[in-house]
């Protein structure tokens, strides 16, 4: 009977094994190259473009290939009404863009346009901008201070990360504890809930990040896990294809114990099954995001999930560990070989966090100044943290050094003819039971100091996956610095706008100059003037005159020759001869008897 049960396991677990591989590949199927974390790189009108003529459509464009939904640019005029006419769609059939046509007959005013996309690692995005029709005025429009994703979803969906993160370190953790550490039969029973605990809290994470997902792409709030449609959405998404699989897998691994016989859960197939059902596991993670997108795309995705099982064991581990230190019964407690067992495989683990974290905090900055961007402070918090888990960890070797001596003591004294009988009787167990008091003080000891340095470790390893739930949230600083600068050279040559302040001294004579330099470089360039009063509305004055000065050449003044256009100033004729930062002075006459001139810099690009 046992034979045939074993020969049923044993196709089962081939059957398993098979299930794997189709899975694998229906995960790395779409895998295709990115830059993380998408940005914005340009728009069409432009970030404060004033406009002679309303547009047709607006478009803007990224850094990456973006997924668009109903509500992925909107446009609103100075009142805040909406003025598209249909759905965002691709500018030119290219991924990398949206595009929304504008309905007709547009007022003058200042129109506020705000963008929300997802990355394709699988992180929403979301900005705002401006632009104006004839001449600037005031909005009320606030949508630039929305958020991209919905507070409480966001909530919700980082939980569930956090919980999958830990939930996936308590159940590999311990299989590998129960596998390599042999810890005893009363420990084993311990570490054994800490396998189901890992296993139905992973289960449940992923089934809320499945449900969670639809909203955080969409921007909806809470109630939006309920629609059905948005559900839809997710399953054919890479990010919900990648937690379905999980849901799979773990089903299998439920199966795996079910089936398996008692006495040959560890066999030889069983073991290579369980191997693979880890693997596919942390590839889950590594699909859908930071390591699936960028640069070195299969590299980084074989370090992500090295990394990712390095910490289960190492984590998972010492949280098995620990709680049979507490709660394995006194007739059957934890052997002392198998805390040297543990010491040695966490040192392993240690050792390919270090060089798989190594590479990722590369991959993810790019350059030292990136570490001045959110993904470099919290990736140094990290580290941090890191650090100080793996001091605690030094103190918990030197404990289990102190427990191993005071093993070999009792192992002397008791072949001596100790306290335990007469001499050359060697009565010594694998377990702590009871031993010659002159070695009891060095294993009662270490035992004590080894729980409170592992509770310790624990205690700052769950800072550090909290920690890392944000880092692997946060734009990558590689990323950052590279639509930074996409941003500013895509800038540089199309316009140049700034913001004067004026004061009089006249009950009425305070406001600011907003002049726009278009492009903004050597040549040729269009001067545009809007002048705003105290209140901040828009206000006519008599008289507005614009000089460039660049005392370092000895150039100018040069006069920008501004005429009134029934509502802003503007001139075409003004030509700046050299690059370099400029001296722009204006001066503001608002009465017959009360002017003042004020001046500011700009940079002039070549």
């Amino acid at each position: 009977m046992e034979r045939q049960q074993t020969r049923h396991a044993r196709r089962g677990c081939k059957a398993l094994l098979l299930v794997i591989a189709v899975l694998a590949v229906t995960l790395l199927g779409g895998m295709v190259p990115a830059s993380a974390h998408a940005a914005l790189t340009g728009s069409d009108p432009r970030e404060g473009a004033v406009l002679k003529i309303a547009p047709e459509e607006v478009t803007v464009s990224f850094s990456e290939s973006v997924a668009l939904t109903e509500d992925s640019v909107r446009v609103l005029d100075p009142d805040s009404r909406p003025v598209t006419a249909g759905d965002p769609g691709r500018a030119n059939g290219r991924a990398d863009t949206a595009r929304v046509p504008l309905a007709g007959g547009l007022k003058q005013g200042t129109y506020t346009v705000s963008w929300r996309v997802l990355s394709e690692d699988s992180h929403a995005i979301s900005g705002a901008f401006t632009f104006s029709v004839g001449v600037p005025s005031r909005t009320h429009s606030e949508t630039a201070a929305e958020p991209a994703v919905d507070p409480w979803v966001d909530v919700l969906y980082g939980l569930g990360r956090f919980v999958a993160y830990g939930g996936l370190a308590l159940l590999i953790g311990a299989a590998v504890f129960l596998a390599v550490c042999r810890p005893g039969a009363g420990a084993t029973r311990v570490a054994r809930g800490q396998f189901l605990a890992g296993w139905w809290a992973l289960t449940a994470a992923t089934i809320v990040l499945l449900l969670v997902l639809g909203p955080y792409a969409s921007g909806d709030g809470p109630a939006g896990v309920l629609d059905p449609e948005l559900l839809g959405d997710t399953v054919e998404s890479r990010p919900g294809i990648a937690l379905l699989v999980r849901l799979v897998l773990l089903l299998l691994i439920a199966l795996l114990l079910r089936n398996a016989p008692p006495a040959r859960r560890a066999d030889r197939l069983t073991v290579s099954a369980g191997v693979a059902l880890a693997l596919a596991l942390a590839a889950t993670w590594a699909v859908a995001e930071h390591a699936s997108a960028g640069i070195q795309v299969p590299v980084a995705m074989t370090s992500a999930g090295l990394h990712l099982l390095a910490m289960s064991v190492w984590f998972g581990g010492l949280t098995a560990l620990l709680v049979t230190l507490y709660r394995a019964p006194a007739d059957a407690p934890l052997r002392p070989g198998a805390v040297g067992r543990f010491s040695r495989l966490a040192l392993g683990a240690v050792a390919v966090l270090a060089a798989t974290g190594l590479y990722q905090s590369w991959r993810g900055l790019g350059s030292w100044e990136a570490f001045t961007t959110p993904y470099g402070r919290v990736l140094a918090l990290k580290t941090g943290t890191v650090i100080l888990m793996l001091t605690a960890a030094s103190l918990s070797r030197k404990w289990t050094e102190r427990l191993l001596r005071g093993r070999r003591n009792q192992q002397v004294l008791v072949t001596a003819g100790g306290a335990h009988g007469p001499p050359g009787e060697a009565t010594v167990t694998e377990d702590f039971g009871a031993v010659p008091e002159a070695a009891g003080n060095d294993l009662e000891g270490g035992r004590r100091g080894l729980r409170r340095s592992v509770l310790t470790e624990v205690l700052i390893g769950t800072v550090v996956l909290a920690v890392t739930t944000v880092l692997t949230g946060s734009q990558p600083g590689r990323a950052a610095t590279v639509a930074a600068r996409a941003s500013t050279v895509s800038g540089q040559p199309e316009v140049n706008l700034t913001v004067v302040p004026f004061d009089t001294g006249a009950p009425a004579g305070r406001g600011r100059v907003q002049i726009t330099l278009e492009p903004g470089r050597v040549g040729r360039n269009v001067v545009e003037a809007v002048v705003f009063g105290a209140d901040g509305g828009l206000i006519a004055i008599p008289e507005l005159r614009l000089t460039f000065t660049q005392s370092e050449k000895r150039v100018g003044p040069l006069d920008a020759e501004l005429v009134d256009q029934r509502g802003y100033w503007g001139s075409d004729t003004l030509d700046l001869p050299l690059a370099g930062t400029w001296t722009m002075r204006a001066t503001v006459r608002v009465s017959d008897i009360d002017q003042v001139t004020v001046s500011k810099t700009v940079e002039i690009t070549p």
